[in-house]
């Protein structure tokens, strides 16, 4: 009898623990009385989000600023979440985040698996190479090597390039190992959003660039969530509201120093 009776004990102890362990899957959770949302990034793409190297290990930037107020407006706290850009969408997916916030494009292919909100952030693209290089337009990249992030609506720009001219395309998970392999010389040139370039370009005075058109309909950078996820209306809600009142241009400003 005092043996079952332990035996049950036992027993219950393991579903609580199981039970227990299955709740941690999902990407959201309680803090006291707010809720915990966890926003998956990329965090090497200044200023949107970064490591500001040698001051602290937080991760800033616009997206974290715009993700932080809305989320405070909604009553949440959030969570962020460092991965490659390569596998920010696939997060999404298996449920590890609820929202990305990583100055990702709404592409079609995207809109397919995720959803996202309206555009916050209209940029354009650069092509960057070091200055000595000879490339200044499209025609100079025939035969050379060509850098974009894994990922990145870069891959899909570089694949129009490469119909018009023949170029050889590499991929890397991470923007600073693009801006290093340029350096070196083991790149020609890389494909890298516009505002972000710019910001390595001022501190790398070997490189130069060029802007490069992208396709209207898929310009800018959006919020990204679940397929359906009820996050999606909310957020966009408060993102509306943000640019009517000048609360979005003012992270503009404090992030960009300019209009949009």
């Amino acid at each position: 009898m005092k043996k079952a009776f332990i035996l049950l004990v036992a027993m219950i102890m393991t579903v609580g623990l199981l039970a227990a362990c299955g709740t941690g899957e999902k990407a959201s959770k309680k803090s006291g009385d707010k809720k915990v949302l966890t926003m998956a990034t990329s965090a090497d793409y200044p200023p949107f989000e970064y490591v500001e190297t040698g001051k602290s290990d937080d991760i800033i930037g616009f997206d974290i600023d715009l993700a932080k107020a809305i989320s405070q407006k909604l009553g949440y706290e959030i969570k962020v979440k460092d991965m490659d850009f390569s596998g920010l969408v696939q997060s999404l997916k298996s449920g590890q985040a609820d929202f990305v916030l990583a100055g990702m494009s709404p592409t079609e292919k995207r809109k397919k698996n995720v959803d996202f909100s309206d555009i916050y952030y209209t940029a354009s693209h650069l092509i960057i190479s070091k200055k000595d290089s000879g490339i200044e337009t499209i025609e100079d990249l025939k035969g050379k090597t060509v850098g974009v992030q894994l990922g990145s609506i870069q891959e899909g720009k570089a694949d129009e390039i490469n119909k018009q001219v023949p170029i050889k395309i590499e991929n890397r998970d991470r923007i600073p190992d693009l801006i290093q392999e340029l350096k070196s010389g083991r790149l020609d040139a890389a494909i890298i959003e516009d505002t972000v370039a710019k910001g390595f370009m001022e501190k790398e005075q070997e490189l130069a660039g060029f802007a490069i058109s992208d396709d209207p309909k898929e310009a800018g950078s959006a919020i990204a969530f679940p397929k359906n996820s009820d996050l999606t209306e909310k957020f966009n809600n408060e993102l509306k509201k943000m640019k009517e009142n000048g609360e979005l241009q003012k992270l503009v400003v404090k992030w960009f120093g300019g209009e949009q």
